[in-house]
């Protein structure tokens, strides 16, 4: 694909494969769609990822976007080998902005989720990896960050269609106060605001830069204060 093609969105046919595969999950009808999935779900993808880190690095300038298989856009074959399903593909495109120095499955960013007929867009750390679990549950609690993050979980809370992911846990951990203000957020190991919404017009054009980041720029605050922790 020459350098100079610009994203110019996704087509009825990426929709129509995810659709497909959902139907027919195997390798056979893989391999006779190879080509579909090549030109209309990798070849926009990569372009995507391209205009949209471009896009995102006006309110995360070390934003990461490299438009390639297991670097910003998720590889599609599933790890099957501890699985109950044999599926051997996801039935879905990921793609992943993260920000800062570490790996990116443990650095906070802007996600990108098309599973037809939805689209999801999220902000913040999936899953906390256990080592850094301690110091994110006392920045919950210390007098100044929890505030901080308080107020930004609040603000969240407010925004339609936005909604708050992460709890994993019952019961807040041992050694912290159930009591505490910030004990909900005690119950988390991952920490991430998202939307959810039918496929909108935008996704088949250009636009869709402008659609996704509409939506990623109110759940900034969130990101920077993920940031603050681990970046």
């Amino acid at each position: 694909m020459p350098d100079d093609v610009l994203f110019s969105g996704f087509t009825k046919e990426t929709v129509r494969f995810f659709t497909a595969l959902r139907k027919n999950n195997n390798k056979e009808w893989f391999d006779r769609n190879r080509e579909t999935y090549d030109r209309h779900v990798m070849g926009p993808a990569k372009l995507f990822v391209t205009a949209m880190g471009e896009r995102l690095r006006a309110i995360a300038p070390r934003v990461v976007a490299v438009p390639k298989v297991n670097k910003s856009i998720f590889r599609i074959n599933r790890d099957t080998r501890f699985s109950l399903d044999p599926s051997p593909y996801k039935a879905n495109l990921g793609i992943l902005f993260w920000d800062g120095v570490r790996p990116k499955m443990e650095s906070s960013g802007f996600y990108f989720h098309l599973e037809p007929p939805d689209l999801w867009l999220g902000v913040g750390i999936y899953m906390i990896p256990d080592p850094l679990l301690g110091r994110y549950r006392k920045a919950v609690v210390d007098a100044k960050s929890g505030a901080e993050i308080r107020k930004i979980v609040a603000g969240i809370s407010k925004m339609d269609g936005s909604s708050l992911g992460g709890q994993h846990y019952k019961r807040v951990p041992a050694g912290f106060d159930p009591a505490h203000p910030n004990a909900a957020l005690l119950k988390h190991n991952g920490l991430y605001a998202s939307s959810e919404a039918k496929i909108p017009d935008e996704f088949f054009s250009a636009r869709l830069v402008d659609y996704c980041f509409e939506r990623y720029e109110p759940l900034v605050p969130l990101h920077r204060w993920l940031m603050k922790l681990f970046g």
